[in-house]
């Protein structure tokens, strides 16, 4: 069997500015908060982008009303890390995201106008580590990603964005969290409690899973926890770094 490289710490002192793009509120606090929260109090700037307002993601509400109150939640959840800049695109439905042109096309102008060191989306693999299935949107915005910070960099790819006042901009590394293959780590023992009242500000989400639903501190418990064995923190977040 071949053994897993060894995890290495991520380099923060590559990058002052950070573009967090995910497919649903809550998906960034499923763990990627603890390191946005590191980031924060160390002076670096954080925005986040989502793809949809997870309007389908409550079974007993129905999308027009679950829209909106799950934009609050996730507002409200980045604020509890430092974050105060959300943006959700529009165009695109939750549970029926399509990879394809023009979401590549947003996810690039919001790169052209973040200008980000370092972007940070969900593993577009399908599977997570442990074996659990990934969902369509976060593999529809993962692969999307990948391919939008190519296409932020050419000026000859979406040139209308450039028309808009936005032009080129490279961004030389991205990290993929919750990736089954992880080379690098961030070590967020110290941003563990952010990280649960990031997650727990998703209450009205969170409470229609139902009362056998792990609660935030128990399941970012062992969703941080995983890798402490390997890396020797109690607490990491794990991701594929993609670029220096």
């Amino acid at each position: 069997m071949t053994e897993r490289p060894e995890l290495m710490p991520l380099d923060e002192s590559t990058f002052e500015t950070v573009l967090c793009v995910v497919a649903h509120p809550d998906d960034l606090e499923y763990g990627t908060a603890a390191a946005v929260d590191r980031w924060v109090r160390a002076g670096k700037t954080v925005t986040y982008l989502l793809a949809t307002r997870g309007e389908a993601g409550i079974d007993t509400v129905p999308p027009a009303q679950a829209g909106p109150l799950r934009e609050q939640e996730e507002r409200a959840g980045a604020a509890e890390v430092g974050v105060d800049v959300v943006e959700f695109l529009d165009g695109f439905t939750d549970g029926v995201v399509e990879y394809g042109l023009p979401l590549r096309r947003a996810i690039a102008r919001e790169i052209r106008v973040r200008r980000p060191d370092l972007v940070v989306t969900t593993t577009y693999a399908d599977h997570f580590p442990g074996g659990m299935v990934n969902q369509a949107d976060h593999r529809a915005v993962g692969l999307a990603v990948v391919d939008a910070k190519a296409d932020a960099g050419n000026r000859w790819i979406f040139p209308d964005l450039i028309d808009e006042g936005h032009e080129p901009w490279q961004t030389s590394r991205l990290l993929m969290v919750a990736d089954p293959e992880p080379t690098h780590f961030v070590d967020v023992s110290d941003h563990f409690d952010a990280a649960v009242a990031s997650l727990s500000a998703h209450d009205a989400y969170l409470s229609a899973l139902g009362p056998d639903y792990p609660k935030p501190a128990d399941l970012l418990g062992m969703i941080l926890g995983g890798a402490a064995e390997v890396v020797g923190v109690p607490y990491s977040l794990t991701g594929r770094l993609v670029g220096g």
